[in-house]
């Protein structure tokens, strides 16, 4: 069953991809290796591989929910050609080696480490990587933290609607990590640990905002039932006020955890 049913339609088409600083420092990591393949940990609807593709020879996603992976295969077949793409339908914790001698060289998890059993997941990666794999932990939050002029007032519609905590799907709100990923990773066998914090400008309409807000765990539609056409209508209502031009700007910093053997 999907995680968040319905939602990646609008995952593929609303959910900002890469930044061109990540996939230049990612694509660096592999370097000189030859044939090198890249293993993507919950990839949603394959944006990380879609944007690094080219410098691998071959790619494995992995995902969960059963509509994000079709997606995601939809995405990446026509991008890998000939290069073989492998597909697996499963939790990240529960991957195993597609082939005998499989080893990933970079292994990328990009939004969505905070929603596995990372220990766990980590414990996976050290026994299907290369010697000198890396492990690339990143993201940039969401507009639920977002502070700009226009993300404050949105987060405060939605609260009318959802209560004032964050909503997590329809499993109930959301819950801080006990540690931090630099923490985790330190104690995980990829223990030397570089961080990148790249800013980023972002411009959106308001239409792309209210897409984007279906995509997201705080604010699928299924969490506004009968409510759902009156609350896309006022968050439109209020967007547009803000907009400058039609456009509205995020300044958003996206972090990126590279993660080695020591």
């Amino acid at each position: 069953m999907p995680l968040f049913p319905g939602a990646a339609r609008a995952y593929r088409e609303f959910r900002p991809s890469l930044p061109e600083g990540a996939v230049a420092l990612l694509t660096d990591t592999v370097r000189g290796i030859p044939r090198p393949v890249l293993l993507d940990l919950g990839t949603g609807t394959g944006q990380v591989p879609a944007a690094l593709h080219q410098a691998f020879a071959r790619v494995d996603v992995v995902e969960r929910d059963p509509e994000m992976i079709a997606e995601a295969e939809k995405a990446l077949q026509p991008l890998m050609r000939d290069k073989p793409l492998g597909v697996h339908a499963c939790p990240a914790e529960e991957f195993s080696a597609p082939y005998p001698g499989y080893q990933a060289h970079l292994v990328t998890c990009c939004r969505a480490f905070h929603w596995m059993p990372q220990d766990q997941v980590l414990s996976v990666i050290d026994e299907i990587t290369a010697p000198g794999a890396v492990v690339a932990v990143m993201g940039d939050g969401s507009l639920w933290t977002a502070r700009n002029s226009w993300t404050d007032p949105l987060r405060a519609l939605i609260q009318t609607y959802l209560g004032p905590e964050r909503r997590a799907g329809t499993e109930g709100t959301y819950t801080q990590p006990h540690r931090r990923y630099e923490e985790v990773l330190a104690d995980s066998p990829f223990s030397r640990i570089e961080e990148h914090v790249l800013p980023v400008v972002r411009r959106w309409t308001p239409d792309q905002v209210v897409g984007y807000l279906a995509s997201t765990s705080f604010a699928a539609d299924q969490l506004f039932g009968d409510q759902l056409a009156a609350f896309q209508a006022q968050a439109l209502e209020l967007l547009e006020r803000h907009a400058v031009n039609g456009d509205l700007t995020e300044n958003a910093e996206f972090t990126i955890l590279l993660a080695s053997r020591p």
